[in-house]
């Protein structure tokens, strides 16, 4: 794995960086690159304007075919500019769900049809997308799942309640498995099925977060409807086009996310350095400890991605997912550590003044969880990565 950029790197490198000094001005630039993990509903108007100008200027969907709109990149391009996007301090991106979930998904398994109706308002941002999967008793284990949509004529109507949906008072429409054949059990007889949000039926309650925010969402349908061509892969196959939804979220976006890391990471050492706590000698080997195990994420995580095409998920994926849920909760423990007593003073100018620092250590909590709990990852690396014998499970 060679690490250093080719000619052809170099000058899509700077053109990328040509692009965000123009653009990243104003606005934009006022945001000071929140909006992310944790920060989702910071700025939301704003950074929905910038997805118009990422948009204008040829920079959503860079993975995807040319064909559908994108600009066919390569897997080091896209590490490149997800990479650049975190150096310059964009915006968190507002569509990461349509973008980087449900488009490829369409690619892979829609009909042209669906291509032609959803891919392009997906790359223009103009629809904005939420995830439809975890339910009250089905989080992690998502072949649980109640949700139930039944065909009425030209509809499905659908009946049931998701959790944890993140932006869904935010989104237009819905990817939603559910469970089509009522005499079905676990991942037989589910369909992946597209669904507008702006209906009656629907109704979104979002959930207050440590941090005082509302990233996430109860949404409970009670007779929604979609049209019965919006089912993605065919009726029944829900769950095989699940896997490979979640398959592309394991993607080059964590290359970016860990360049936040790092800038993470860089102010807290600053910090520890200016309060003196730099001098202690165990802080100093928590840090130092820090800065070795996100260098492994780095290399791991490109190391993962070489040759990868399509919708292939290696169980080895819960390795860094595991891996960076952990590191970024440890990162928050450590900064509480690092700010000492002032860790638990908050801005008096602000509602619930939380700094960077405190909300990254309150909501690091959740990304041992929203993805595959660590518990959940720790079961598929035993079971197929390691070939160990698989959890005993409950008698009916």
């Amino acid at each position: 794995m060679d690490l250093r950029d080719r000619p052809e790197d170099v000058a899509f490198r700077q053109e990328i960086r040509r692009f965000l000094a123009e653009h990243l001005v104003g606005e934009f630039s006022d945001l000071g690159g929140r909006g992310g993990s944790g920060d989702e509903t910071f700025g939301f108007p704003v950074r929905r304007r910038w997805e118009k100008v990422l948009a204008e200027g040829g920079w959503t969907c860079l993975g995807w075919p040319v064909e559908h709109g994108g600009r066919g990149a390569t897997m080091t391009e896209q590490v490149i500019f997800n990479e650049e996007y975190a150096r310059a301090a964009a915006p968190g991106r507002v569509n990461v769900m349509g973008e980087g979930l449900l488009g490829p998904t369409l690619i892979h398994y829609g009909t042209p049809e669906q291509q032609a109706r959803f891919l392009p308002p997906i790359r223009k941002g103009d629809e904005l997308w939420c995830q439809g999967y975890s339910e009250p008793d089905a989080g992690s284990d998502l072949a649980n799942v109640k949700t139930r949509a039944v065909r009425d004529g030209d509809h499905w109507v659908i009946t049931g309640q998701k959790v944890w949906t993140s932006l869904a008072h935010q989104a237009d429409w819905c990817f939603v498995v559910c469970r089509t054949d009522p005499e079905s059990v676990r991942h037989k007889g589910l369909s992946y099925l597209l669904v507008p949000m702006d209906q009656p039926g629907i109704e979104v309650r979002p959930i207050m977060q440590l941090t005082r925010t509302s990233e996430f969402n109860e949404v409970f349908f009670d007779g929604a409807r979609t049209a019965a061509e919006n089912v993605v892969g065919g009726v029944g196959d829900g769950w095989r086009v699940a896997l490979a939804t979640l398959a592309f979220e394991r993607g080059v976006a964590l290359l970016g996310h860990q360049l936040s890391f790092r800038r993470e990471l860089d102010g807290l050492v600053a910090l520890a350095e200016r309060n003196g706590r730099a001098d202690h000698p165990v802080v100093r080997q928590r840090l130092a400890q820090a800065h070795i195990e996100l260098t492994i994420m780095r290399y791991n995580t490109l190391r993962s991605l070489s040759g990868v095409d399509g919708p292939v998920a290696p169980p080895e994926a819960s390795i860094a997912k595991l891996y960076w849920g952990s590191w970024h909760r440890r990162l928050g423990e450590l900064a509480m550590a690092v700010r000492g007593p002032s860790a638990t003073v908050l801005d008096e100018n602000e509602d619930y003044g939380l700094d960077d620092l405190q909300r990254s250590f309150l909501f690091a909590r959740a990304e041992t969880i929203y993805g595959g709990s660590n518990q959940i990852q720790r079961n598929i690396i035993g079971e197929r990565v390691l070939g160990l014998p698989p959890e005993p499970k409950g008698v009916a």
